[in-house]
């Protein structure tokens, strides 16, 4: 059986009764995570804004929930604007060792299909989650090496084939059929690493509105019929070698399959920043802490990265000067200087007034950088802080940060997350409510009908 024979199998065939019970608690917090997330880029995404008022003028039928604004559109639509708004705050989970961000496509995909089909069961999103996840993470682990170099950027490109298996779940679609939905998706699914070069760009921060749609699209037209190719991976045209050279592991694709759901290690985010940040931001806090560091005693800041994350460094004066709150976000000089200068990294710290804030661009001013051109890709995640004063340098090194799968957040902690997103909602939402959606999303399997019991009453 071909590579992409064995996926499409794989995906078509597995069902809730699967699914060990940690993938499915840990399927569950994503999709709790990423709905809070969604909330917050209601009034603070930047760029999302567009996307809401494109889907109301554009009209059709009222199928599925633009979340946060209690609004629902035709169902490719609602994954359009959900999708803008999932990754727009990069504070929803990612896999370290794939470095992707899976969710932000394929729970606004699932749902918007779950809802617009109605019936659809709590287990049956879960299923479709943890098979989606999964999916966008086996990708991420196959390909060993860094799509930049040749000008594409990874985590949307793989995100829409996640968001094809996880609506493709919830409209049955068959082995063929899945075939069918992942050569669509390929006809599709691109995303320029030029984003990356322009500050002044916010498309890094909406990109998976893109993704979430071509997932769902490609399916809807896969459950139609439409016809696509026998080996969308691994064909001698197919995605690995389209976007990737043909230099990947197919191993990693397919090991442990069916036992293993890669969506389950993944680390969710304490702080709202690119995941390459967060190692830096626990050390300032740390070395801010137990020196009794006060910022106006800095005199240099200096971080050691791995060369996955060059990127946050460069360039440097625009990365000390960021002009958009997503710019900030991928700026270890700005995120590193906020967490020595407040003592934390929260949502109101990329609002436009927090990046004039003249006393952290000072410090951002003082942070330098080496890159460990010896680190693995594997330890992309970690990184090491030295703090100079004048009573001395203060180091700390953080392989693995707090959120991730060996430092994880508890379960209140993410509750609280939820909670704090939720007050940045388009339309209000009453504490009650807000531990309401809470109380049903964490008991998701219970649910009979996600478009009633969640979408309709829980007031998202």
């Amino acid at each position: 059986m071909s590579l992409s024979g064995e996926l499409a199998k794989h995906i078509s065939s597995v069902r809730y009764e699967d699914l060990s019970p940690c993938t499915v608690e840990m399927t569950k917090r994503t999709i709790l995570d990423t709905l809070g997330v969604i909330l917050a880029a209601n009034t603070l995404g930047e760029g999302c804004s567009a996307f809401v008022k494109l889907a109301v003028q554009s009209g059709g039928r009222r199928q599925s929930t633009m979340i946060g604004y209690r609004t629902k559109v035709p169902a490719l639509q609602a994954a359009f604007v959900n999708g803008a708004m999932a990754h727009a705050m990069d504070f929803e989970e990612g896999h370290g060792e794939a470095l992707v961000h899976a969710s932000a496509a394929t729970i606004p995909a699932a749902i918007a299909v779950a809802e617009a089909a109605g019936q659809i069961s709590g287990k049956e999103l879960i299923a479709a989650v943890a098979l989606g996840n999964d999916l966008t993470c086996r990708l991420g682990l196959a390909i060993e090496h860094s799509l930049l170099e040749t000008g594409w950027y990874m985590p949307p490109i793989l995100g829409a084939f996640g968001a094809a298996a996880s609506a493709g779940k919830l409209l049955s679609l068959n082995e063929q059929q899945y075939l069918d939905a992942f050569s669509l998706v390929l006809c599709q699914s691109t995303c320029s690493a030029e984003l990356a070069n322009n500050s002044q760009s916010i498309i890094r921060s909406v990109r998976d509105a893109f993704s979430a749609k071509a997932g769902v699209m490609s399916s809807m037209l896969a459950a139609e019929g439409l016809s696509g190719f026998a080996e969308p991976f691994e064909g001698r045209m197919g995605f690995f070698h389209a976007f990737a050279g043909g230099r990947y592991n197919p191993l990693r694709l397919v090991e442990n399959l069916g036992s293993v759901f890669e969506g389950a290690n993944v680390s969710f985010k304490p702080w709202p920043s690119c995941g390459g940040t967060h190692a830096f931001i626990e050390a300032a806090m740390r070395i801010r802490t137990e020196y009794m560091i006060m910022p106006e005693e800095i005199a240099a800041v200096e971080v050691i990265v791995n060369p996955v994350f060059q990127m946050l460094c460069e360039p440097a004066q625009s990365k000390r000067r960021p002009a958009t709150a997503i710019d900030a976000k991928f700026s270890l000089p700005f995120v590193t200087a906020t967490a020595l200068h407040y003592g934390d990294v929260g949502l109101d710290h990329f609002a436009a007034e927090a990046l004039q804030n003249e006393q952290v661009l000072k410090l951002a001013d003082k942070v330098g950088y080496q890159i460990d051109h010896t680190a693995a890709r594997a330890e992309a995640i970690g990184g090491a802080l030295k703090v100079i004063t004048g009573r001395g340098a203060f180091c700390v090194k953080v392989d693995k940060p707090f959120g991730h799968p060996k430092q994880p957040m508890s379960e209140q902690m993410l509750m609280n997350k939820f909670r704090d997103c939720a007050r940045y909602a388009e339309r209000t939402i009453s504490d009650e409510h807000i531990d309401q959606l809470i109380e049903r999303i964490m008991n998701l399997e219970q649910v009979n009908d996600v478009s009633q019991d969640l979408m309709d009453r829980g007031v998202l």
